[in-house]
């Protein structure tokens, strides 16, 4: 009964018309990002990041939210229709849903992503509800040591997740740490690696790196590469209609990446990328049934379960995020700059002093499912002509806006500099194939970490085993050391590279 009453104050709130229109701006923009290929939801949050400074918190958060699972969304639309997935997560739709399209049933195939991506969300939406409030209660047994062997544990989850090479993750990672040390010391008051620029004795502003390595970064990559535009974009798609026979079928599928997605979702680095691929391993060990085409020639199960994995991974993201403040990718990331900027700290402590805004954020992502659903039936046609804009028209808009709100952090030139070193430098390390979501998670904890780290000295007087004596510190970093240890295995190495292969495919 108590969930029941939480999840209803939070319709009450996430129902007012201010913040009603925020959810439909941010489940409109982030399906527009979604279906244009080039842009994603990380890029679209960085370049809209400065804006919360001028929003309150709840429409703010609920704005952003949209963003990103609405992207989750529009992602499939571009890899049904072009095999051009927006989104990451939408990689392994390509297979089957363009095979579909080919075949003449596109309708099909975007009327059965979309009622797998509403059923997900949903699935997503409830688990966060359900499970969030047992996990903050969980972490309030947390003490100091406890939540630096957490971290540890997300940095180390972040590197044998990410994509690249293992060792180039594990360099943006520390690299990502001592970017969080830049500033004044908490405790001393000296000032670290600030060069001597006054500008940086508060620290390195998150928004300014974000927005140069996946807001302009992104940009000048995908100019050097071919125009996703160029590719021909289907004119004549049907009604979004599918038959009961089909969704039988693809019931069951969607019933399993769903739960597969609510899994994946809450490990850092990527889970809901990971939870498709794996909904889709499942659905080709399951085999094809009799009188069912063959997995990569329109099999309804292979498009039906990767677009449920990967919506109600991108809904539980939101849950270690939010109860234990530790972000599950860089969206995330970004997501808790953005409480940051309020004075609002992520963590357990959200659902006792800003309860408001957890179930608010709650109730909203139930309310966009159902935006989602219902707008992008009648949009279809809309977003099949924004297809055939080429990139290059889009990108100067992009900068101009980016700029200005990197200008409107601090109203000051040094952070125009500041960006533009880091967009070269983002730019030299996506071309040298290092990943940027190490760095925004180190970035991120980097100064968090060293709080915790300090504390728990300081309460066992300088003794470093405090983080081993200590059972639930110790079983974090158990579960590290496991961690480390099975990427160094040679057969795991062979795996983790083939699976990742897959998806650049």
């Amino acid at each position: 009964m108590e969930l029941l009453q939480h999840i209803a104050t939070g319709f009450a709130q996430a129902a007012t018309t201010t913040n009603l229109l925020y959810a439909l701006a941010g489940c409109l923009l982030g399906t527009l990002v979604g279906v244009l290929p080039g842009l994603g939801p990380v890029a679209t949050v960085a370049m809209l990041l400065p804006a919360t400074y001028a929003l309150d918190p709840i429409p703010g958060l609920i704005m952003m939210a949209g963003i990103y699972y609405g992207a989750q969304y529009g992602g499939s639309t571009t890899a049904i229709l072009i095999k051009l997935p927006g989104e990451s997560s939408s990689l392994v739709t390509t297979l089957d849903g363009y095979a579909m399209t080919r075949q003449g049933k596109a309708g099909t195939a975007l009327a059965l992503a979309a009622l797998g991506s509403f059923f997900a969300g949903c699935v997503g939406t409830f688990i966060l509800a359900a499970f969030s409030p047992q996990l903050a209660k969980v972490a309030f047994h947390f003490g100091a040591p406890e939540y630096f062997s957490l971290m540890c544990l997300g940095l180390i989850g972040a590197i044998a997740l990410s994509s690249g090479d293992v060792v180039k993750a594990l360099a943006m990672t520390v690299l990502g740490l001592l970017l969080g040390m830049i500033g004044s010391d908490v405790t001393s008051g000296e000032t670290r690696f600030t060069f001597g620029f006054l500008e940086l004795e508060d620290g390195l502003e998150f928004a300014i790196v974000a927005m140069a390595w996946f807001g302009f970064g992104e940009i000048i990559w995908n100019l050097t590469q071919s125009d996703p535009s160029q590719h021909d974009t289907p004119q004549n798609v049907s009604r979004l209609r599918i038959s009961w026979r089909d969704m039988k079928v693809a019931l069951p599928a969607i019933f399993r990446g769903s739960a597969i997605g609510t899994l994946f979702g809450v490990l850092p680095g990527g889970g809901a990328v990971l939870a498709s691929f794996a909904s889709y391993t499942v659905e080709k060990k399951l085999g094809p049934k009799p009188g069912e085409p063959a997995f990569g020639e329109g099999n309804l199960r292979g498009l039906a379960g990767p677009e449920s994995a990967n919506n109600a991974g991108a809904q539980t993201n939101f849950i270690p995020m939010l109860t234990l403040g530790i972000p599950s990718g860089p969206v995330m990331a970004l997501m808790i700059a953005a409480l940051s900027v309020h004075d609002i700290q992520a963590g357990p402590q959200i659902l006792t002093r800003n309860a408001d805004l957890f179930w608010a954020l709650v109730a909203s992502m139930w309310i966009g499912n159902l935006m989602l659903l219902v707008l992008n039936y009648p949009l279809i046609g809309i977003w099949i002509r924004l297809l055939a804009i080429p990139y290059k028209w889009l990108f100067p808009a992009i900068v101009l806006f980016c700029t200005i709100g990197v200008y409107c952090i601090s109203n000051s030139s040094f952070s125009i500099l500041l960006l533009a070193f880091f967009i070269l430098f983002g730019y030299a390390a996506k071309r040298l194939q290092f990943e940027g979501a190490p760095l925004m998670l180190g970035l991120i904890l980097g100064a968090n970490m060293e709080e915790y780290l300090r504390r728990s000295l300081t309460l066992s007087g300088g003794d470093w085993t405090v983080f081993l004596y200590r059972p639930l510190s110790a079983t974090l970093l158990s579960l590290c050391g496991a961690m480390l240890l099975l990427m160094s295995l040679s057969s795991v190495k062979v795996k983790r590279r083939q699976v990742f292969a897959d998806a650049e495919a």
